[in-house]
């Protein structure tokens, strides 16, 4: 259901450094558009996509315990960053701790060095986590590193100085839920908490330098509404339009933030309608725990990163650094080991995705990157034995070579694709790379076109004469809760045809996929492609047709809005065509 303006969000008033600041919300209004670009050509997330590895890195008080916490009956109750909630520790005894917490050997050189050896290209840290402790001297509470330890020292600076001297991009960790703010329990003053909330995440956004990514968690707070997280997406991209903001802003779904964030799992291929970043542990935890040995092997981590990268995600992996502020031997252990594999190995992961003119093999992983395939090869065949590689559009090998060695690579036509007959013994247990030189399928010349033409009605079933009529470059909108296509368009019940001509520039078959809240029904040639007029929260809905490059088809979409959120984004994807928004230059009125 949609708010009322009387219920709409109250400005807040808050205190920070003495003086009285204004946060207001940040409300769509009639005519409003959330989506602020394609995700998946766009500069501004061109970084993220192209780094595809990152370093998490969970510190807080919680730290402090190590892991453990002993009851005044003796017992032990272990966990990590969820100690104090899940060990049920009193508030005055978690707040004593920070008495104690003093990570001296917390060395921001070291910690993005280690970083840098991974391979990895960002580091996300946790600033603030559940139990609501600052990481950085946060002059909206004293509830923070320089106001309740001995540390005294800002180790968000110390980490954004260090990762700009050596070349790496800073993000940083944001949790919604708040244990420790007693307003952010309260229904009554849960507006005052956001207040606060928006204050602390613009000091992280304006006094730190570039913020690269922005990691919100917690959404599942009961308090935390689908309006609260547009208003709050809208206000930290007015403050940092460039910085890439997860999925957990709103509540996980592909509407949300910029990318997805699959927890402790990698999905089992390409994700459709979002980028996507996978966040694992090194071992079985976060934050630091003593009695957590599980440390995954270097050659699992590695084939989880190749892995993910070949299906077009990123892989943020966590350390959890002691209370002394020092990552693990064994963490940085794991992490120089990937760091050697991607010395020679890079190509396969750094600005690679998804193969597309070819399928995944039993043998291993292959990624792409424009004119080049890389194959790593889990498992090495005996001699003249053939790894093959099935082919989806038609493509010619002109030359193959291990990266490790540079020894040629024998390649045959074979039935559906290719047979690679690679020389001698595995050069690494983990993966050896093959790379592929390739001459893909030509494309057609990129389009003229200048976008479809749209018509908006309101009402939800296309009577009467059009409000709007006018050319949309591409079809990428989320208009949200209190948004809609025109200022004269009401935000419930209205509906949107767009119309004119297709023109692919491969022929081959395309997938056509939509992102729609309500209902949704897209036609090419007057063929339906995808039907679905059952009203629904935001869906992806996907049909595939075999196109001629260069023809014209025509193009219908429809939509209608029948109540709450309003979307409608339409994407294509092929063998040769990563997925993206149809571009405008293939859209013709």
């Amino acid at each position: 259901m949609r708010l009322s303006a009387a219920k709409a969000l109250l400005a807040v008033v808050v205190t920070v450094a003495g003086t009285l600041t204004v946060l207001t919300p940040a409300h769509a209004a009639p005519g409003d558009n959330l989506a602020v670009d394609d995700v998946f050509t766009s500069p501004r997330t061109s970084g993220f996509r192209a780094d595809r590895f990152g370093m998490f890195i969970h510190f807080g008080l919680y730290s402090a315990f190590r892991g453990e916490y002993r009851r005044a009956d003796g017992t032990v109750c272990r966990d990590a960053e969820w100690i104090k909630r899940n060990c049920a520790i009193p508030w005055p005894e978690y707040e004593a701790k920070a008495a104690q917490f003093n990570p001296t050997s917390f060395d921001a050189k070291a910690v993005v060095g280690t970083a840098k050896a991974a391979g990895q290209k960002y580091v996300v840290i946790t600033s603030k986590h559940h139990d609501g402790f600052a990481m950085w001297p946060t002059a909206v509470n004293d509830w923070s590193i320089t106001s309740r330890t001995p540390f005294k020292r800002d180790i968000l600076r110390e980490l954004a100085d260090e990762a700009r001297a050596q070349g790496i991009k800073l993000g940083f960790y944001y949790s919604i839920w708040d244990w420790h703010d007693p307003d952010a329990q309260s229904a009554a003053n849960y507006d005052a908490y956001v207040g606060r909330m928006k204050a602390q995440l613009r000091e992280l956004v304006t006094n730190y330098g570039d913020v690269a990514v922005l990691w919100f968690d917690g959404e599942w707070d009961g308090q935390w509404t689908t309006q609260r997280g547009e208003d709050l997406a809208r206000y930290v991209r007015g403050l940092s339009p460039n910085t890439v903001v997860n999925n957990r802003v709103g509540h996980r779904r592909v509407v949300d933030g910029d990318y997805g964030t699959p927890e402790q799992e990698i999905p089992g291929g390409p994700v459709d309608g979002q980028l996507w970043e996978s966040c694992m542990t090194i071992n079985g935890t976060w934050g630091f725990a003593q009695w957590d040995t599980n440390f995954k092997s270097v050659s699992t981590l590695t084939r989880n990163l190749i892995g993910i990268a070949a299906s077009g995600g990123n892989y943020l992996l966590n350390v959890g650094p002691d209370d002394k502020g020092a990552i693990p031997a064994t963490s940085a252990e794991r992490l120089r080991g990937m760091g050697s594999w991607l010395a020679v190995n890079g190509p396969a992961v750094h600005g690679a995705g998804v193969p597309g003119i070819v399928t995944q093999p039993s043998w291993g992983k292959v990624s792409r990157n424009a004119n080049r395939l890389h194959a790593s090869v889990y498992s090495w065949p005996a001699p003249n034995t053939p790894l093959h590689l099935t082919a989806t559009s038609w493509f010619q090998i002109t030359k193959a070579t291990v990266l490790a060695t540079g020894a040629d690579v024998p390649v045959q036509p074979s039935g559906d694709g290719y047979d690679l007959y690679p020389p001698g013994n595995a050069p690494d247990p983990i993966a050896s790379v093959i790379a592929l030189d390739i001459v893909p399928r030509t494309p057609a010349e990129r389009g003229t076109g200048t976008g479809l033409t749209a018509r908006f009605w309101p009402n939800n079933t296309f009577t009467g004469t059009p409000a709007v009529t006018r050319r949309d470059p591409t079809v990428n909108y989320n208009w949200g809760i209190t948004g809609s296509p025109a200022p004269t368009i009401p935000t419930d019940n209205f509906s949107a045809r767009w119309t004119g001509w297709l023109e692919p520039r491969y022929t081959e078959p395309h997938t056509f996929t939509t992102i729609s809240d309500d209902t949704v029904r897209l036609w090419i040639d007057g063929k339906p492609v995808i039907t679905n007029t059952t009203p629904h929260g935001p869906t992806v809905d996907k049909g595939t047709v075999t196109l001629e490059a260069g023809r014209r088809y025509a193009i219908t979409l429809e939509h209608t809005e029948n109540g709450g959120e309003a979307t409608m984004k339409l994407l294509w994807t092929s063998p040769n065509t990563p997925q993206q928004l149809i571009p405008t230059s293939q859209l013709h009125p």
